[in-house]
Formats: C-alpha cells, sequence, structure tokens
C-alpha cells in the first residue's frame, strides 16, 4: 500500500452532509485500492457520522500524517477539535461551523505543501456560514488560489465523457459580457489545456463555446463572438493547442459526449454547470485547474435539507477520490 498517494479528504461543513458522504466513501474497498486516505475534520463530528451510518469504520486520531496506519477499517483522522458538537446545529447555517471548515482546508493545504499528502480533496462548505464568520471567500476556489499563491485558477466540472470549464463563475448575469475578454478566454482555454494533460490526455481536443444565441449570428446578437472568444481560440491555436469554437451553445454539449470533445470551454457558471448536473448529477466532480496541487472536490453543496439523515448519496464523493488518487499518482510518477 506504500506506493500509493496518500489523499487528504476534508470533512466539510460540520452541520451539512459532508462528514456522511466521507463516512460512507471511506467504506468502499474502491477507495482504499486506489489511494492511502486520511480525513482532515473533528473527531467528535466524525464518530457521530459514522455512528449515524452504522458504517465498520473506527477512528485512529492522529498529529501528523506520519502516525496515521492507513489501515482499514481504521480511519486516520487529524483532529482539529475545532467543533462542539453538544451546540452544533445540524442542517443550518452556523458562523462556527463555515469557521471550521475553512481551518480543515487550510490544514489539507499545508499537508500537501509539506509533502505529507500528493493531494486533496475537499467535502461541501457553504456560502453563507463563510460570510457569517466573516471569512472573505465565496467558496473554495478563491480560497485555494490565495492559499497557494496561485492566481491564475479556474474549475472543471466532470464526469466520465464530459468535462467542462468556465471563463467565468459567480458572477450576476448582468455582469458575464463584459468579463468575457481575450485574455480570460485564452486563459481558461490554457488552463484547460494543461489540466487535461494533467488527467492524462497529451493533446486534449478543445471546444470552446459561444455567448449568445446561434454563437451571435455574426454579430446580430452580439460582438463577443467576434471580437473576444474567436480571437482568443486563433491564440490558443498559434499556441499549439488543439481548440476550436466558439461553437454554438445549444450544440457544443451533445457532441461532447458523443465523443467529439474532451472537454468544453464554457464562458458562465450555469452554461457548464445546467448540462453537467443533467448529464451525470451523482457522480460529477469538481476539479480546480491552475493549482499547484491535486484538488479535487464533490460537485454538490452542503445539502441542509437533508444532512444527518444518513440518506445524501456518496457516489460523488467516491468519485472525486478516485480522480485525486489518479491525478496525484500521474504527477508522482506513479502512472505513466
Amino acid at each position: 500500500m506504500n506506493n500509493k498517494p496518500i489523499i487528504a479528504i476534508t470533512m466539510g461543513d460540520p452541520a451539512g452532509v459532508g462528514p456522511e458522504i466521507t463516512a460512507k466513501a471511506l467504506t468502499h474497498q474502491e477507495v482504499w485500492d486506489c489511494c492511502r486516505p486520511f480525513v482532515v475534520g473533528d473527531s467528535d463530528v466524525m464518530s457521530e457520522a459514522i455512528a449515524l451510518i452504522s458504517a465498520d469504520l473506527t477512528l485512529n486520531a492522529v498529529s501528523t500524517v506520519c502516525e496515521a496506519r492507513f489501515e482499514p477499517p481504521s480511519l486516520d483522522i487529524v483532529d482539529l477539535n475545532n467543533v462542539n458538537v453538544a451546540t452544533l446545529i445540524r442542517g443550518q447555517v452556523s458562523a462556527s461551523a463555515g469557521r471550521a471548515s475553512v481551518d480543515y482546508i487550510q490544514r489539507a493545504v499545508e499537508l500537501v505543501i509539506a509533502g505529507q499528502a500528493d493531494g486533496v480533496v475537499t467535502s461541501p462548505i457553504n456560502k453563507a456560514a463563510l460570510k457569517a464568520s466573516s471569512i472573505p471567500y465565496i467558496g473554495h476556489t478563491e480560497l485555494l488560489a490565495d492559499l497557494t499563491g496561485e492566481p491564475r485558477v479556474t474549475t472543471m466540472l466532470a464526469t466520465t465523457d464530459l468535462k467542462v470549464v468556465h471563463v467565468t463563475r459567480h458572477l450576476p448575469f448582468k455582469d458575464i459580457a463584459k468579463h468575457i475578454t481575450h485574455d480570460s478566454v485564452l486563459e481558461t482555454i490554457q488552463l484547460t489545456d494543461t489540466g487535461m494533460q494533467a488527467m492524462g490526455l497529451p493533446r486534449p481536443r478543445l471546444a470552446v463555446a459561444a455567448l449568445n444565441p446561434h454563437g451571435g449570428d455574426g454579430g446580430l446578437m452580439g460582438r463577443e463572438e467576434i471580437d473576444a472568444i474567436g480571437p482568443a481560440v486563433e491564440s490558443a491555436t498559434k499556441e499549439g493547442i488543439n481548440a476550436v469554437g466558439p461553437i454554438p451553445a445549444d450544440s457544443v454539449f451533445f457532441r461532447a459526449i458523443r465523443g467529439e470533445f474532451d472537454a468544453v470551454v464554457c464562458m458562465y457558471h450555469d452554461q457548464g454547470h445546467i448540462p453537467i448536473k443533467t448529464h451525470g448529477f451523482e457522480r460529477s466532480v469538481t476539479v480546480t485547474l491552475g493549482l499547484p496541487i491535486v484538488r479535487t472536490s464533490v460537485d454538490h453543496g452542503t445539502a441542509f435539507d437533508i444532512a444527518w439523515q444518513g440518506i445524501a448519496h456518496e457516489e460523488s464523493q467516491i468519485e472525486a477520490i478516485l480522480l485525486a488518487a489518479q491525478m496525484a499518482s500521474r504527477r508522482t510518477g506513479a502512472l505513466s
């Protein structure tokens, strides 16, 4: 087992589904077959999650990764001891839970940077809980960029046969067009190309989606395709990147699912999220591209409406761990 990558799994917001989907995922042998996983979180919370789902797991609290056993059913946890389970209100926004969820991410990133782990899988955090605790980040991507000192990052959503990457993410719809520039589109294409290579494709086929209906109809419905998107694709191809576009968004995802493209560069949040979640909601995974470390995540939120009922599905968490292990293995040379 010593040649398998070590993967840190953050527990997520203690009030959400993170603890239970983490516990459920770590009862699956395929996870242990691909990596040496451990949790960064709170032992009391994880103990309750394990009891909730009646999992055959026992916790081994450690202060450093070198103390970990990696011997299931013993589950190693770097215990930050930062949650009072007696006062934790499950399924609700909490400033203290928001603060705790960020603590787990910070520690996990520190461990990877220090060489004690090979990648990070993050469980869901809650934007409202971050705001309530005065944490100045809207989500994982922005926090991870700061923690690693890498400003050029973006988000990929992935299923087995559809992968999408976003030029813009958390913006009001009225502000999207002004952020679609030659440089922002080109940078996203570059990050996508590099990220797909890290996933094992030496020359990925990239499609770039149009912003406007019918690809702008030659400027009749907007000029972003003419002024920004098309020129960015041309610049990318001159760099040797295998990219085409802009392609109307009403057909590009079908073409990708059919196998014509390996990934689609999208212009805004919902343009990419809707096809991914329609195509494979329960098994889709988030990957942060551009980081100096491997980071994947489930592609869903804290699900407060079903949290701590034992009914949350773990498929996306399993897929996130498998992908992180694969990417970490390639990065360390364990895979050719």
